[in-house]
């Protein structure tokens, strides 16, 4: 039989962290970051990074482990992640998959190989030099040719990603695209069940809005000018993380405090919103609208247990279920 594995998902700011550890306690799991920045020390605010005592006792994995120097992608996410899925079936629980990764947690749920995408030093070296002579957007013209679905999904300034399908288009001579389209059909190698958090768009900018002003109150400013002082420098991965690269935009008197704050707020509300369309194409995903709740926990967390509870005993249960059993809803 196909282990247990639950997903808890959703864009950012939409009250993922208090309700994870809550399911955790109720059903006996042990809750794994597929969040590509909470991995790292010393960057607690811009990440929103859980603290230990949010944790109430429930395991957290693969928080607060690697130093910000170091470089953390994919692949590494993934190997790590499976490595502790298996100490927690081990131990009996059942692991959770909680963040807003959306590439993360797909690279476990589906069991994707990345092998065909191993890096070429030498190459990997003339794409990086290229794209400090040329810019990212001359990068990112080229995959629009070789690639344009890649293109149109990956970020202009997301350097890393453009130079890993480029690499992936010389070396396999097909689109990366098409590969990951491939990746996606497989069945999961676990019984899932992939729960994904949302609220009304104008609600959730609001939230995401209050809470950047409360980074900043928080001390966002002074964690940043903090890292740069310790040798993490722009180009490291750490600092490529939305809030961390738009304070170090104005500390390097590119943008005024105020416009940061302003770039950043804008940039939050764009990544969740890239966030949300790569959860709809996601198959089986039980999407659970906050409102639909009247944004009580008690009943969200109740209707998830009832859902894992059935799928445990192998019921069918439908893929969007309204609070109570009533008719279907979300996407």
């Amino acid at each position: 039989m196909k282990k247990p594995l639950i997903v808890l998902t959703g864009p950012t700011a939409v009250g993922k962290t208090s309700l994870s550890v809550r399911l955790a306690k109720a059903i006996g799991g042990e809750i794994i970051s597929a969040d590509s920045m909470q991995v790292y020390r010393h960057m607690n605010i811009g990440s929103a990074k859980i603290m230990p005592e949010e944790m109430e006792g429930v395991p957290h994995h693969l928080v607060d482990i690697l130093d910000p120097r170091e470089d953390f992608h994919i692949v590494r996410f993934q190997e790590m992640a499976l490595k502790a899925m298996e100490g927690i079936y081990d131990r009996n629980h059942i692991p959770m998959l909680v963040g807003g990764t959306g590439f993360y947690i797909q690279a476990v749920t589906r069991g994707i190989d990345f092998t065909p995408a191993e890096q070429l030093d030498d190459r990997r070296a003339e794409l990086e030099q290229l794209a400090r002579e040329k810019g990212s957007a001359y990068l990112h013209g080229l995959l629009r040719e070789q690639d344009p679905e890649a293109a149109a999904a990956i970020h202009p300034n997301n350097v890393k990603r453009i130079i890993r399908a480029l690499e992936f288009y010389e070396q396999n001579q097909k689109p990366i695209s098409e590969h990951n389209r491939e990746e996606r059909r497989k069945e999961s190698p676990y019984a899932l069940t992939y729960f994904v958090l949302d609220m009304p768009r104008n609600l959730l900018y609001r939230r995401i809005d209050e809470r950047v002003d409360r980074m900043m109150e928080q001390g966002l400013l002074e964690e940043v000018q903090s890292l740069l002082a310790m040798g993490v420098r722009r180009p490291m991965t750490s600092m490529q993380a939305i809030g961390y690269k738009e304070i170090a935009d104005y500390l390097e008197g590119k943008y005024s405090l105020e416009e940061a704050v302003r770039v950043l707020k804008r940039d939050t509300r764009h990544f969740a919103k890239r966030q949300l369309t790569w959860f709809r194409r996601e198959p089986d995903v039980i999407w659970v609208e906050k409102d639909a709740f009247d944004y009580d926990e008690e009943r969200i967390l109740d209707h998830m247990i009832k859902i894992i509870d059935r799928r445990s005993r192998n019921i069918e249960t439908d893929r969007s279920v309204q609070p109570d059993g009533d008719q279907p809803f979300g996407m």
